[in-house]
């Protein structure tokens, strides 16, 4: 399945997605999903810059908060779960 964003795409499958989009901290699903090869793969393919535009226009971190490359990818991925599961 994938979450399309303005700039790029992530593919996970709706496990995956399940386990980084629920009620609760998310932080350790999202953590072991970064840990895939298939998620790691993919955002290395997407540019730092990319992947700060798109949360950007999300408007809850400030520029700062978008400086922090890690953090940001984590970020997507949450969002990339969230849309996956609320679509299907």
């Amino acid at each position: 399945m994938f979450a399309t964003f303005n700039r790029f795409e992530i593919k996970m499958t709706k496990a995956q997605a399940e386990s980084a989009s629920h009620s609760g901290d998310c932080d350790l699903d999202v953590k072991a999903l970064l840990c895939n090869s298939l998620i790691k793969r993919q955002l290395a393919e997407i540019s730092a810059e990319s992947i700060a535009a798109e949360l950007k226009e999300y408007g809850a971190w400030d520029e700062t908060e978008l400086k922090d490359i890690k953090q940001n990818e984590a970020r997507i991925i949450w969002i990339a779960a969230g849309n996956i599961v609320e679509e299907n």
